[in-house]
């Protein structure tokens, strides 16, 4: 029965695991290679079993392990084939490891589909995947997005489980610390969802078939896991938590534990 690991998710690095403890997939590499290896390991799924690592795009917070990571477990890179030829340029994968484009279709890969759709992150060639697992489950990896685009929207209807960006609250980030271009940047189309973008999307996907929801990407500095909860929560209130869906929030940092779907 396959599962999802987030073995990482914050604006600071993110990582997540889908798959057995037999053979599965990685989707992104922004920890360090010794910490994604150990929180493998805390989740009792061998290193080995990883079979391929995905990448959504290149900012550092999803690539920042890659080069090392790929090197040790001598597994092909997954990208947009714009995403690729940024990561080969800046020697971010070993010249010896196969380096992949999912641009054209699905992917086979450690016992699953995995089929990329893209996003208007400000990104070159940025994208979020679709898995089709071997026990015919769908999950998607959903975040950095900017807007939910109908590209979007259409790749991930009907799955059973979802990594949904919900990565600031509007009031903390207006009245925080960032400069205000970068302000401008996150909520652009370009940037990020808030916790009410969230929450709107949420309801979209609970009405067409998704039960599990696990929020992600928020950041450490405009938003909280509680606001974010409870966000999403109320934009879900046609709804009965724990009956009609499940929730939760995806750690900064695994300390072991799935959503199994």
């Amino acid at each position: 029965m396959a599962s999802f690991y987030p073995l990482f998710s914050s604006s600071k690095g993110n990582a997540s695991y889908v798959g057995t403890r037999k053979e599965g997939i990685l989707v992104d590499a922004g920890a360090s290679c010794k910490k994604i290896l150990a929180a493998l390991s805390g989740n009792e799924i061998p290193h080995n079993a990883v079979r391929g690592i995905f990448i959504t795009h290149t900012h550092s917070d999803h690539i920042r392990g890659l080069r090392v990571l790929s090197g040790k477990l001598k597994v092909p890179v997954f990208a947009s084939r714009t995403t690729l030829e940024v990561l080969q340029h800046n020697d971010h994968i070993p010249a010896d490891l196969p380096a992949v484009p999912i641009d054209t279709g699905a992917i086979d890969c450690g016992g699953c589909e995995i089929t990329a759709f893209p996003t208007m992150h400000d990104a070159p060639g940025s994208v979020g995947f679709h898995i089709h697992t071997a026990d015919d489950k769908h999950c998607a990896v959903c975040t950095d997005l900017g807007v939910v685009t109908p590209q979007v929207r259409s790749a991930v209807t009907g799955c059973d489980m979802i990594l949904l960006e919900a990565n600031y609250d509007p009031s903390m980030l207006w009245n925080g610390m960032y400069p205000i271009e970068l302000k401008r940047r996150i909520t652009s189309e370009y940037g990020h969802l808030s916790n009410q973008d969230s929450a709107e999307f949420a309801d979209y996907l609970i009405r067409t078939g998704t039960t599990r929801l696990l929020l992600g990407h928020l950041s450490p500095h405009n938003n909280t896991p509680v606001l974010a909860a409870s966000t999403v929560v109320q934009g879900l209130r046609r709804f009965q938590q724990n009956q009609d869906y499940l929730l939760g929030i995806a750690p900064t940092e695994s300390t072991g534990g799935a959503v199994i779907f």
